[in-house]
């Protein structure tokens, strides 16, 4: 990997960050507008870049397989990061009542919002693909084992499966049917997701620049621990085992390693207040954490990948 492409990414990734926080400074950063965010980001832009990046790289029996692994790594490592914010909450918090919040924002990162896009610009259209199967992971398992978790009296039904359908998903679902039967797509069709692609980068960063600046009219009191555990492990103690494991089983391609290096660096979830919100939990918990985890990663995101550089 080259650790010069990653630093320009990051910085690359910063201004726009920058630009969303300074432009968040003339309109009001309101319910309505964070929503329309979302919607524009998580049903335009992130399908988008997908279907883009299946039509530019295709899909054949190898990529499918590779897919299919990334989001079994994905699935495998978020349920790890969830686990290790319960054990290390019981360690040092014993008796905290926001378990469930540290574990999931110590597991469950921003790989739509920021690692689709970074991968975008560091892996090319075949990265962006296998970024957003990592992405698939992550929302079965936010909107599976994580509402599970979240809700007071725990609850199994199908109101948890229509959650994992989204359109991202969808989007990925498509272009896999697309490809393997081979449909001729219209060019004006490949060409209007290739501009919409284009959109996802700016647009999420200037949503998260848009929730940093929001954040300053706030005054957050919660438990430093609250705070700094789940931000260890989700920025550090995370990444750190995923590199071990693949160090130790790697028997995939570099591509992928880099994929899943990069991807279980992501800052915690930005959905993850939303979340919160729905089920009673602590929202200003979710949104502090993952600002300042989403500020926190400009610097370890390109630090850990440098140190990293001199082993792979």
């Amino acid at each position: 990997m080259d650790i010069t492409v990653v630093f320009q990414s990051i910085i690359f990734i910063f201004i726009l960050i920058v630009i969303g926080a300074f432009s968040a400074k003339y309109y009001t950063f309101n319910s309505d507008i964070k929503n329309l965010y979302i919607v524009l980001i998580t049903n335009i832009a992130m399908p988008s870049i997908i279907l883009s990046s299946i039509f530019k790289v295709g899909i054949g029996i190898e990529i499918l397989k590779k897919l299919l692994l990334i989001f079994l790594i994905s699935i495998f490592i978020n349920i790890l990061g969830i686990g290790l914010g319960f054990i290390i909450t019981l360690f040092f918090k014993r008796y905290s009542t926001k378990k469930v919040e540290i574990a999931i924002l110590s597991a469950l990162g921003n790989t739509g919002f920021i690692g689709i896009p970074l991968c975008a610009v560091l892996f090319g259209s075949e990265g962006a693909l296998y970024a957003a199967g990592f992405d698939a992971g992550v929302d079965v398992i936010i909107w599976t084992l994580g509402v599970y978790l979240v809700q007071k009296n725990k609850q199994l039904n199908l109101n948890l499966l229509k959650g994992i359908v989204n359109i991202p998903l969808l989007a990925i679902v498509i272009g896999i049917i697309i490809a393997i039967t081979n449909l001729k797509i219209p060019s004006i069709i490949v060409e209007l997701t290739n501009s919409l692609a284009s959109f996802a980068i700016p647009l999420s960063m200037f949503y998260i620049g848009a929730l940093i600046n929001n954040s300053r009219r706030s005054f957050i009191k919660t438990d430093y621990l609250d705070i700094t555990i789940p931000i260890v492990i989700k920025l550090i103690l995370l990444p750190f085992i995923v590199i071990v494991f693949i160090f130790i089983f790697k028997t995939f391609d570099d591509l992928l390693v880099h994929i899943v290096i990069v991807q279980s660096m992501m800052p915690a979830l930005t959905l993850s207040s939303i979340l919160f919100a729905k089920y009673s939990r602590d929202e200003s918990l979710g949104a502090f954490v993952t600002i300042l985890s989403t500020l926190l990663s400009i610097l370890t995101i390109p630090g850990l990948l440098f140190l990293l550089s001199y082993f792979i």
